[in-house]
């Protein structure tokens, strides 16, 4: 549909919402090093194949996952059948990070699969390819409430067409979009206008 929201943008979105607003309004897009990464190690997830089965548990890769109640669209890595039970995994080209926001696309692959299959999706995981892990991760109620607010947030940025401002943080030197953003340039605007502010404030006493 039209109005659908990919499952990727709670992960622009959770990470950075001006690198939401920037991929998803602009339509900007660069690479770096992560990027690239990340885009070699989805090259066998990306590929649909047909049903596979690996130590009796079938595998599904780039399963095509949608959400009508929350209008939600995207794939999944991969989702392997646990007996009738889904089990997402998405694969990460880093390692752990602090970040919620990977946790966040996880399991709005899971509320897509509940909606899909009529089954229950306790949990999934993260494979981090840094560090050869994976990572389980549990849908428990709030990161699950943090989809539905997180999805509302997005509409609303996409339904306002603006650009939130630079963060300029930790957040940035990892992120691909470093060099459209320009947050340190930004940054730098922000500390000159208020440098002007207090010696005007000076120059009225």
């Amino acid at each position: 549909m039209e109005n659908d929201i990919p499952i990727s943008a709670l992960n622009h979105y959770t990470y950075c919402p001006r690198r939401c607003a920037l991929i998803h309004i602009e339509q900007t897009y660069n690479e770096n090093i992560y990027t690239m990464r990340g885009n070699d190690l989805h090259e066998r997830t990306d590929k649909p194949e047909e049903s596979a089965w690996e130590e009796g548990i079938r595998v599904e890769r780039a399963l095509p996952l949608w959400h009508t109640g929350l209008g939600l669209i995207g794939k999944a890595d991969v989702v392997e059948f646990h007996g009738d039970i889904p089990y997402p995994v998405e694969y990460k080209a880093g390692r752990l990070r602090k970040f919620t926001n990977d946790e966040l696309q996880l399991c709005a692959q899971a509320i897509c699969l509940e909606e899909m299959t009529g089954k229950s999706v306790p949990k999934g995981a993260i494979f981090h390819h840094g560090s050869r892990r994976r990572r389980e991760v549990i849908f428990h109620q709030d990161l699950r409430d943090l989809v539905k607010t997180t999805v509302q947030g997005i509409r609303e940025l996409l339904s306002s067409q603006v650009i939130p401002a630079p963060v300029n943080d930790q957040r940035c030197p990892n992120c691909s979009l470093q060099e459209s953003c320009m947050p340190s340039a930004s940054g730098e605007q922000d500390r000159t206008l208020c440098a002007q502010k207090k010696l005007f404030m000076v120059s009225d006493l």
